[in-house]
């Protein structure tokens, strides 16, 4: 699971999150939504250790990244919304590399190399240099690297970008698949459609602050609404972002038609 507890993020006079508290439970899809610069991107990249907190705590999974940085960062699989990777190694040497730095190695290792590229689709290209890769097979090898350890937490910023209708929801299947197994996942995301679809909960950061979280049903009440067809649901979220976030926040947000 992932917990935060008042975290804050300043940069001089400016502060970039503000006081953010939320918990992922074992198997929930917990959506992060916010227009650009709400603080998204900093609290991952906190929760992930690349940037620390100015204050506040972080959990992974029982271990506070502050005093067990090691434990916290073993059991956490990070995909960032922009992959990279050594292009002039092969997939599988890519995934090998990375399985290392995790302490996966041995006789094991290559057997679960290949069974994270056949996952996600990418077994025929286990020999192929990554420089070879089109974007949206470059992420879904970056999600092989985030799996491959077996984490019980994944924090995963904009998971879609970059990805044709096949692959978004190939990983939306594979997402569901990891979560059902009890992997906490903490996505980010800018599409109302995919927080709809896949998330168990959602909460919602403007300015540095989280301003509402809820299950979809409790965010449509907010907006007045009930709960009828597709449609009338993914308005309801439209409506959501419109009265707590302001109407040029949407500009920011993948519409819905």
């Amino acid at each position: 699971m992932i917990a935060l507890h008042d975290l804050v993020k300043t940069y001089g006079t400016f502060t970039a999150v503000n006081g953010v508290s939320l918990d992922v439970q074992p198997g929930e899809i917990h959506g992060f939504l916010g227009p650009n610069g709400a603080g998204k991107t900093t609290t991952l990249r906190m929760i992930a250790g690349l940037l620390k907190p100015t204050s506040g705590r972080v959990e992974v999974n029982g271990h506070d990244l502050a005093t067990h940085a090691e434990d916290a960062k073993a059991s956490l699989g990070f995909i960032p919304d922009r992959p990279f990777i050594y292009e002039k190694l092969t997939a599988g040497e890519f995934l090998r590399f990375h399985g290392g730095l995790f302490g996966v190695n041995g006789d094991g290792i290559g057997a679960r190399v290949r069974e994270m590229l056949e996952l996600f689709e990418l077994g025929q290209w286990e020999n192929e240099l990554v420089e070879s890769f089109s974007h949206g097979m470059k992420q879904r090898l970056v999600m092989c690297a985030a799996f491959l350890h077996r984490p019980r937490a994944v924090v995963v910023d904009e998971p879609m970008v970059g990805l044709d209708p096949r692959g978004a929801r190939l990983i939306k299947d594979v997402f569901r698949k990891m979560s059902a197994g009890g992997v906490a996942i903490l996505m980010s995301t800018h599409t109302l459609e995919v927080a709809e679809e896949m998330c168990d909960r959602i909460s919602i950061i403007l300015k540095g602050r989280i301003i509402a979280r809820g299950t979809v049903n409790e965010l449509r009440a907010m907006a007045g609404g009930g709960g009828a067809g597709r449609d009338e649901a993914e308005s309801q979220l439209t409506a959501v972002f419109l009265r707590l976030t302001g109407g040029g926040a949407l500009q920011e947000i993948d519409e819905i038609v």
